[in-house]
């Protein structure tokens, strides 16, 4: 009877996690590859999946005219190389089927878009769909592999076509090593890090060695074609063929994990399963990735708010964890807005398991805070473009604006991205407001590095804008083997931080630099530039902190960047604190990035649609591309696109490729020549002069 208990409990689970799976496939919208979509015709580049073992297997997808603009480019750097020898969390976003505002590969203008910045908090990114080859979006790429993070594609069958698809793929080991191989060259020509392996049917048995046959070739080739990748298995079917999801890594589904490199448990266990996955692992435990579904379908500890349950009894067993959907944030409107619950979710991840990347780690460090969308755009302080945009491809490092300090209770600073005042570069900085107390200080934690400095001179410089009550500076935690601990203060009034109780032992007092002055980003940036020569030391951390210069009158900025007085009572012992930090930047170069000059770049314009209305005007399509000629070593990463006409000079966008689409252009009746300026900007956020920079003359026919 007992047995028959369970039975019937086992199949009650199994039911309502079915239903829950095929509740969660989301109605799905026309999408821009949908018939009668071209993919070699010319037309606004889209990030798209392969959805049939004939397109993979043709190779057509790399003969795509979207081909070259989904290439990322942020490679991964040296030292992510490899997955660090700890429990490590993977990410599976899953949000909304996939391709939703991130296909535009040159952005669009959702400013609302959904996103992820908080890449400090794990190791693997899976971009998701329910198609059969899911390929990353570039800014996905591009924004994980800049903070350290692997990337990997989806390959998934399910249902009823799954199971003819997996006919196909599986017939002959000729055959499932094929189909692998077209999975490393997509990987490999695209710049991710490889797969999820989601084989959710019933097989054949006979099936069951060419599907180990695949996952192993497909291991192997990716090793081969990108090292340091990853082929991650996920929890489904057994070796025996069934669709058995087993909740942990037993006999049943061991065969796989020890073909590749990591298993996704579904994330139905129970407790003590970690512990038995732990186990069966042996030395390989931390590539045992339990699941979290943040929806809460029958997960353990129920996710959403209590995802951080789930993650609290994976530490106590040392396996590694697979959050799903963390999209559940935004799908669900959480309050009281998607920014704030974000950040307040994800910061319960951050409690159970901390801090997971670091940076900077290497030199050039660059910084504008940028989490690739907002309602302006600004470059080196001077803003370019005032409409709402989103491109995760234009992120930056990200802050962690972590355990914030009022060094007194009575202080209300805040500090925050702020998108609606003006920035630096990109759509945002960070502001410091609120209220404070005399003789007292805020301090909030932006990056927690591991930047080894020698006896080279180090040069860091930031953009500032201070109400003239207020003080900003930064500070430096250094620590050596040698030396212990050590804080350097950058401020230019360091009394004011002593009375505030701030403790340091390095005073640096910063240079200004310059001041940018722009009418539509009033009032200006200011920005101070300070050297660090410290040997046998570590850069551990980057903080701003905040104190008062003096009370009485002050200047503050509200949301439309204009300027407000006010002054508070004589008994309260506190003024309102205003400051915004618009960029860092460290550099081993006094000058920064050295630009190869504009003659040494190829440009060309490929594809070139005008079309003229009946009063004389023209709209313009056109590709645009650059490179450098070669044997030139160099390389960029980030190019700023304008269009120029007479003295008129318009931003069109970012692009990370050496190539950019320009789409429906306008261009008034009397105007025959165009000017297509690209601007190289270096990894230390300097941008060439735009008078210096490559470009592309077009005349137009009348």
């Amino acid at each position: 009877m007992e047995h028959l208990r369970e039975i019937c409990k086992f199949l009650k689970t199994l039911v309502d996690f079915l239903l829950c799976r095929r509740d969660r496939l989301p109605k799905r919208d026309p999408k821009p590859w949908d018939p009668p979509f071209d993919p070699s015709q010319p037309s606004p580049p889209i990030s798209y999946p392969i959805t049939s073992l004939e397109a993979l297997a043709s190779r057509s997808y790399l003969r795509s005219y979207h081909f070259p603009f989904n290439r990322a480019s942020v490679p991964l750097p040296s030292s992510a190389a490899f997955l660090p020898p700890r429990r490590r969390i993977l990410v599976c976003h899953d949000m909304k089927g996939g391709y939703v505002d991130d296909l535009r590969v040159q952005g669009s203008g959702n400013p609302g878009a959904y996103a992820i910045w908080h890449w400090y908090l794990m190791d693997v990114f899976v971009y998701f769909s329910h198609d059969l080859v899911t390929l990353p979006p570039p800014c996905w790429t591009n924004a994980a592999h800049t903070h350290g993070v692997k990337v990997l594609g989806t390959f998934l069958v399910e249902w009823d076509e799954g199971r003819v698809i997996c006919d196909t793929l599986l017939s002959s080991k000729e055959s499932s090593q094929m189909y692998a191989e077209r999975l490393t060259e997509l990987a490999s020509a695209l710049g991710f890090d490889g797969w999820l392996v989601n084989i959710e049917v019933n097989l054949d048995k006979k099936q069951v060695n060419n599907l180990k046959e695949f996952v192993h070739h497909l291991s192997c080739t990716m090793h081969s074609s990108v090292p340091g990748s990853l082929v991650i298995w996920y929890d489904a079917v057994t070796i025996d063929g069934k669709l058995a999801w087993q909740n942990k890594l037993n006999d049943a589904n061991k065969p796989f994990f020890d073909l590749c490199d990591g298993i996704f448990v579904n994330y139905t266990w129970q407790e003590g399963y970690p512990k038995v996955s732990a186990v069966n692992a042996g030395n390989r435990r931390l590539d045992v990735y339990m699941g979290i579904d943040v929806f809460g379908r029958n997960t353990f500890g129920g996710g959403e708010w209590n995802s951080n349950v789930a993650l609290d009894a994976l530490k106590k067993d040392d396996v590694s964890a697979a959050i799903f959907a963390p999209a559940w944030v935004y799908e669900t409107n959480q309050k009281p807005d998607f920014q704030t619950a974000h950040n307040c979710w994800w910061g319960l991840v951050e409690q159970s398991w901390g801090i997971l990347q670091h940076y900077p780690k290497e030199l050039p460090f660059f910084s504008d805070f940028d989490q690739g969308h907002g309602y302006h755009f600004s470059i080196e302080g001077f803003q370019v473009a005032k409409d709402p945009w989103n491109n995760i491809s234009s992120q930056g490092f990200q802050p962690i604006l972590g355990n914030p300090v009022n060094h007194n209770s009575s202080s209300t600073i805040e500090a925050f991205i702020n998108f609606k005042d003006a920035s630096y570069s990109g759509g945002g900085n960070i502001t410091a407001k609120g209220s404070l107390m005399d003789n007292s200080f805020f301090s909030a934690k932006l990056f927690h590095g591991q930047l080894l400095l020698d006896d080279q001179p180090v040069y860091i410089s930031y953009s500032v804008k201070v109400d003239e009550n207020s003080l900003f500076g930064l500070h430096l935690e250094l620590l050596s083997e040698t030396n212990g601990r050590t804080c350097a203060l950058i401020a230019s009034d360091s009394e004011s931080f002593t009375n505030a109780g701030l403790e340091y032992n390095i005073i640096i007092k910063p240079q200004i630099k310059s001041k940018v002055e722009d009418a539509l980003a009033y009032p200006p940036w200011f920005i101070h530039e300070a050297v660090l020569t410290l040997g046998d030391y570590t850069l551990a951390g980057i903080y701003m902190v905040c104190t008062l210069k003096s009370r009485g009158l002050i200047t503050i900025q509200n949301n439309k960047s204009s300027s407000q007085e006010g002054t508070l009572p004589e008994t309260s012992g506190s003024s309102l604190y205003y400051a915004s930090l618009g960029h860092i930047s460290i550099r081993n170069k006094e000058d920064g990035t050295e630009y190869p000059p504009a003659d040494l770049w190829v440009t060309r314009a490929q594809n070139i649609l005008c079309i003229s209305d009946s009063l004389g005007n023209k709209m313009l399509n056109l590709k645009l591309t650059w490179k450098l000629n070669e044997g030139s070593t160099t390389s960029f990463q980030r190019y700023n696109i304008y269009a120029q006409s007479g003295s008129g000079l318009q931003y069109l966008g970012l692009s990370r490729a050496e190539a950019f689409y320009v789409s429906d252009l306008s261009v008034y009746i009397g105007v025959t020549t165009l000017r297509f300026i690209i601007q190289v900007r270096g990894l230390d956020g300097t941008c060439q002069k735009l008078a210096e920079s490559p470009y592309l003359d077009l005349t137009l026919e009348d």
